[in-house]
């Protein structure tokens, strides 16, 4: 640089002071939270299994849930797809009521038994907690962009104690195809430090065993192939069922309470009807016998089949978790069939249905090596590729936007995903259905 008074590397050390200061801060906000959550989480979670009748309560706490967020939440209703918009194009800062709305609709959705996970919630805690310091130090709307992304990353590492994952995820998710290296250091910084402030509080995360990791064999990467295009499959059903349901549900009833209330009432019945409360709350339990020995060949059905009755009909919280348990159990029922370790497949599983459910292939590997080992690196790597492939130009968040498409189809770049439908539609008409 001709005009630059110092070497660029002492030019940037106010910038790396002023956001190493940010991302400190924005950590400890999200950390703080999602140990709370998480805390909480554990409380009403062994309420609610020492207490099986309370499932009966579920369609009045959905339509509480609902009542609440007409009444207080329409303007931050959105959530995870509210951060990703206000990202892409600022706006307005995202309203400080998405954290405890968000924080108390999850705990009661987990409480009387919805199926749904925790992901979203400290995502959209971290993310509107970081967001309100644009306030106080009067940013710009392109670092308030850096700003919202490092709680996302930091929501995300704190809630999983994956922090290199979390970082990544939160460059990755915004766009199909391209990551935002521009956030990367405070995002990383974020991340860590937001890890470190839950194990602080007395946070402690579940520890999944994948066993040995079986050598690389011809045989071996046929299997994570075949394996990979179910998983990115699983992930397609789960994001369109999920959207599917929630776009019946807004269009057959306007009064949105009670698309909750009607949730709950098949939720409670179908559990009633099985006499199990398997596919219900977390299912970290279930997740854990996926790696140990054989289940049955449906849980991964079961499971996906209660997570989108409950989130497609209004009930609060995340879909990552739900999507380990799919993605775990789905492996499990494969590993006879492909001759692989059930551990092994079932790990793979875990991270590879989330990668094409999310569209974040590289977030999910790096997850994988944080929770299983570098061994298992090779054989997640290319399980989340595929999955991502084969998940096609879908996903569980409806404003992600295509930066690149995944293959030849041609599609706008910038378009948001929920949009996409319609514009292929439309061109299929122009075009006689050709496309």
């Amino acid at each position: 640089m001709k005009n630059a008074k110092h070497p660029e590397p002492i030019d940037l050390l106010p910038y790396m002071a002023k956001w190493a200061a940010l991302a400190v801060i924005v950590a400890i906000l999200a950390g703080s939270a999602s140990a709370a959550f998480l805390f909480s989480l554990d409380v009403v979670t062994a309420w609610r299994e020492a207490h099986g009748a309370i499932i009966w309560l579920l369609p009045l706490a959905g339509f509480a849930v609902g009542w609440i967020y007409l009444r207080l939440g329409k303007s931050v209703e959105a959530g995870n797809n509210l951060l990703i918009d206000e990202i892409h194009d600022p706006k307005k800062v995202i309203p400080l009521r998405m954290a405890p709305l968000v924080l108390g609709g999850t705990i009661i959705s987990h409480l009387f038994g919805a199926s749904v996970g925790r992901e979203g919630t400290a995502v959209q805690m971290g993310g509107a907690l970081a967001d309100q310091l644009t306030h106080v130090f009067r940013m710009a709307p392109s670092h308030r962009r850096l700003l919202i992304m490092a709680g996302i990353s930091a929501g995300f590492a704190s809630v999983f104690g994956t922090p290199l994952a979390g970082a990544i995820f939160g460059l990755e998710v915004l766009a199909i195809g391209r990551m935002r290296y521009d956030a990367i250091m405070p995002c990383m910084l974020a991340a860590i430090v937001a890890d470190q402030v839950g194990l602080a509080w007395g946070i402690h995360h579940t520890h999944y065993l994948a066993g040995a990791i079986p050598h690389i064999t011809l045989w071996t990467l046929a299997a994570t192939l075949a394996a990979g295009m179910l998983f990115g499959l699983a992930g397609m059903l789960f994001a369109n069922a999920t959207h599917g349901l929630s776009d019946f549900m807004k269009q057959r009833i306007a009064y949105a309470p009670l698309r909750p209330l009607i949730g709950g009432t098949v939720v409670a019945t179908a559990v009633w009807a099985l006499g199990t409360q398997r596919y219900i709350g977390l299912g970290i339990p279930t997740i854990v016998e996926s790696f140990a020995h054989q289940l049955p060949a449906t849980d991964f059905l079961g499971k996906l089949a209660f997570t989108v009755g409950s989130l497609g009909t209004g009930f609060k919280g995340g879909e990552v978790t739900p999507l380990f348990y799919i993605g775990a159990t789905l492996g499990n029922a494969l590993a006879p069939l492909l001759h692989m370790p059930f551990a092994t497949l079932a790990a793979i599983g875990f991270v590879a249905v989330f990668a094409g459910a999310a569209n974040t292939p590289i977030a999910s590997t790096v997850m994988a090596i944080e929770l299983f080992g570098a061994d298992i690196a090779p054989y997640a790597g290319l399980a989340c590729a595929v999955s991502y492939l084969f998940s096609g130009h879908t996903g569980i968040y409806r404003a992600q936007r295509v930066a690149q498409a995944k293959h030849h189809r041609h599609i706008p770049e910038g378009m948001r995903l929920g949009d996409l439908p319609n514009y292929l539609r439309q061109l299929r008409n122009k075009s006689g259905g050709k496309h």
